[in-house]
């Protein structure tokens, strides 16, 4: 590999975090669980290019950064996102469908718990990273999350916003865009924030 192209990969790792310009605000919630499953993809594709960086220039400056971004993601949006879905979308699509919907909510209910356990079982590798104590992450372990979190959100795209969009009114989503704020302590007509 050309020195140029490790310099645009390890600015690409690092600039990937905190880049994202197509937000839907409040007033979409099923659309900013979907642009959220954007930046779900884009960090662990960060993970997978740190997996990668680790053996040949260890824990640098580039790899803690991005450790950090990924820590940083995991740590509060991911969980944000879990919530917006079981707190907000789950109980109204019961409510409203719970012949069809419920077990499709119990599966996406027990994915999320399966990928919160593989979090934490990530994150103390990665903190290890970000301290600059740890040079090195499993290809196994990150493969398999991706792997599962590809699969979880395909199920979510494919199957549980099609159905929650077909079956809440424009008040409904109006009260899960506000809870979704009102999670994240924020007004929900202010500007646009990430998931």
């Amino acid at each position: 590999m050309s020195k140029d192209r490790i310099e645009d990969s390890r600015r690409t790792m690092v600039t990937n975090l905190l880049s994202d310009h197509t937000t839907p605000s409040f007033d979409d919630p099923l659309g900013m669980l979907t642009a959220c499953h954007g930046r779900i993809e884009r960090q662990l594709s960060t993970l997978d290019r740190l997996q990668r960086h680790l053996p040949e220039y260890g824990a640098d400056t580039d790899a803690r950064a991005a450790a950090r971004g990924i820590l940083r993601y995991f740590d509060t949006a991911a969980p944000n996102h879990h919530a917006d879905e079981e707190a907000s979308v789950f109980p109204r699509l019961k409510h409203a469908l719970p012949d069809r919907a419920d077990p499709l909510i119990a599966d996406l209910a027990a994915e999320h718990d399966a990928l919160a356990a593989k979090w934490r079982r990530l994150r103390p590798l990665l903190a290890g990273i970000a301290a600059g104590t740890r040079a090195n992450l499993s290809a196994r372990q990150v493969a398999d999350i991706r792997a599962a979190y590809a699969a979880h959100i395909a199920r979510e795209e494919n199957a549980l916003f099609p159905l929650a969009a077909a079956a809440f009114d424009a008040a409904t989503l109006a009260e899960i865009g506000s809870e979704m704020a009102a999670r994240r302590g924020i007004d929900p007509g202010a500007p646009k924030l990430a998931a």
